[in-house]
């Protein structure tokens, strides 16, 4: 009996492509095992963040230190009493005569009392003061020149006693020179009131001996 050649010619190759294509197809993945796991499947959940309260910050400034008194300078006494001694000087220019005799009163004792500078420059102003009393300009010299002494610098009272030294004595020159013109002046006027009355008298006698001749021959 004869065998189809369709079969025969399968031979065993095609036995084996049979067997390879009858073979099942290998098993599908487990869905489950394939599966990520539930840990890496839920959604991550915000976690809640309890902020930290910030104290409020405080700037502390510290307090400003007292500041130390600077050190006064020290007081120069002459000074002191120089700037004394030119307020009253101003006072004076504005006070009444009655109130600048009284000052001239007090001046007076004070140099008695206490031989100072400043007191003796007072009373040297007040000496040549009209409405204080009668000016007495050489006593005001001699009081200045006792401050002053032979240096005029140094110490304000001596630089005060100077200036004022030099404002009489120029002053008391000017008076001098005034008096000299004026005693020059004088004495011309009187020289020339001398040669008047010296040819008054001259016209007078001459008058008369010429009456005295007219009468004389007259009487011949």
């Amino acid at each position: 009996m004869s065998r189809p050649r369709g079969r025969s010619a399968a031979g065993p190759l095609g036995l084996v492509l049979l067997a390879g294509c009858a073979t099942p197809p290998p098993p599908a993945p487990d869905p489950v095992a394939s599966a990520p796991p539930p840990a890496m499947q839920a959604k991550a959940e915000p976690i809640a963040v309890t902020p930290v309260p910030v104290p409020p910050v405080v700037i502390v400034q510290s307090p400003p230190q007292p500041q130390q008194p600077l050190a006064a300078p020290p007081v120069n006494e002459e000074e002191q009493q120089a700037l004394a001694l030119l307020a009253d000087l101003q006072r004076y220019i504005a006070e009444p005569g009655e109130d600048l005799k009284r000052e001239l009163a007090a001046a007076n004792q004070a140099v008695i009392r206490t031989r100072s500078d400043a007191s003796r420059i007072r009373l040297a102003v007040l000496l040549t003061l009209p409405a204080a009393g009668p000016p007495d300009d050489a006593r005001a010299l001699s009081l200045l020149e006792s401050v002053t002494g032979k240096n005029s610098g140094g110490s304000p009272l001596k630089q005060i006693a100077a200036i004022l030294y030099g404002q009489i004595s120029e002053r008391t020159r000017s008076v001098r020179e005034e008096q000299r013109k004026t005693a020059a002046a004088q004495e011309k006027l009187d020289a020339l009131r001398a040669v008047e009355r010296s040819l008054l008298l001259e016209r007078s006698r001459n008058a008369g001996g010429a009456g005295g001749g007219g009468g004389g021959g007259t009487g011949r």
